[in-house]
């Protein structure tokens, strides 16, 4: 069902900072701050050959990468991206099999303009799982 690995997200308390370190240390290709109010987040990504890096800096009291922060305060992978055909078939798949699809159920469009979903980090050996539409 899962298909190759879109990204992995890093929650950041200073985007520049962390950009910084990727373009200038690491010599990686990044892209311009984009902010996703409706996520509550700014993102940078981080080109590499086979994936990306998402660097996540909350964007706004109410961010999801805030309250990340407060309980990592170094920041962190925060979760990590699976590409999927049809995101509509796995979403009903993975419920099905007793899977936890966090809010609505309903895709929500990501940053990449794609719709995606999240699935509850304890169905997921503790990890945080993004599905977005390939």
């Amino acid at each position: 069902m899962i298909g190759r690995l879109n990204h992995v997200a890093i929650a950041v308390k200073d985007l520049a900072a962390a950009t910084a370190l990727y373009r200038d240390t690491l010599g990686a290709r990044v892209s311009q701050p984009l902010p996703q109010p409706e996520h509550g987040v700014t993102v940078v990504f981080v080109e590499l050959p086979n994936t990306k890096i998402e660097l996540l800096e909350p964007l706004g009291a109410d961010s999801p990468i805030m309250k990340f922060l407060e309980r990592n305060a170094d920041g962190g992978i925060h979760h990590i991206c699976y590409e999927v055909e049809d995101i509509l078939a796995a979403r009903d798949r993975l419920k099905a099999a007793g899977a936890r699809v966090l809010g609505s159920g309903e895709p929500r469009i990501g940053a990449h303009g794609k719709p995606v979903l999240f699935l509850h980090p304890k169905d997921f050996t503790g990890t945080l799982v993004e599905l977005e539409q390939a």
